[in-house]
């Protein structure tokens, strides 16, 4: 299976602190491939780094096979790469109609395709299609989220934490949403919920104080206590 995105002893500084202090890992096509560690670890920063929200300072960062860590956000976008942030990041006084149009780079077949795709995958977002995103629920918000980021032919989405603040039966939605969506995208996903993260994850990289240290596959994670206990916290 082909990497599609690569790190290499990536580097971070925000403002005067080094957050970013040797992060490396390999992205395989049509895998999910989640980010793990405590809060602080670093997890969202590499995301928001590889979007070139937060320019690395050392280190490459290699999507489909060009380096694009010197690159403005836009075109790090303009490659193929969605962004769900860990705040969703959505226009409260848009509609959920005007959100996803705003977000989409065209109105091709091929969009309004993956328009149809994710109204399906997302029955709520069609209900509330002329409603403000200001008054969807937490677990509705985070479906308008990742729709916005998926709509556009994206080869790669980055979600950032999607089951934060949300209700355990909002969860198991959002957690099929995203097994479903595998067969269509690559995915990084950065999640604290490890009952999630194990299910839906194929690959994994823990990440402790800014640097990567352990990575493999989700099952071996799985029964691993110890290494659950050491970098997770959790039994």
């Amino acid at each position: 299976m082909s990497i599609q995105l690569k790190l290499e002893d990536v580097e971070t500084y925000i403002g005067q602190f080094h957050i970013l202090q040797g992060i490396s890992l390999e992205v395989r096509k049509g895998e999910v491939t989640v980010l793990l560690g405590r809060n602080g670890a670093g997890k969202t920063t590499t995301l928001r780094t590889i979007m070139g929200l937060n320019p690395s300072t050392k280190g490459t960062i290699t999507f489909n096979n060009e380096e694009i860590q010197s690159l403005p956000t836009y075109s790090v976008a303009q490659k193929g790469i969605g962004y769900v942030p860990e705040d969703q990041g959505i226009f409260s006084e848009l509609t959920v109609e005007e959100n996803l149009k705003v977000a989409m780079k065209n109105e091709s077949d091929r969009t309004k395709e993956r328009l149809d795709y994710i109204l399906n995958l997302f029955p709520d977002l069609k209900k509330f299609w002329k409603k403000p995103g200001g008054l969807l629920s937490g677990g509705q918000k985070q479906m308008l989220s990742i729709a916005r980021a998926y709509v556009n032919d994206n080869e790669l989405l980055l979600i950032d934490e999607p089951s934060k603040g949300l209700a355990p039966i909002v969860v198991e939605k959002v957690m099929e949403s995203i097994i479903e969506m595998k067969d269509k995208t690559t995915i990084v996903l950065v999640e604290q919920n490890f009952m999630m993260a194990s299910t839906i994850g194929d690959q994994f990289y823990i990440i402790d104080d800014g640097q990567t240290v352990q990575n493999g596959a989700m099952e071996v994670l799985k029964e691993d206590d110890e290494m659950r206990r050491k970098y997770l916290g959790i039994a």
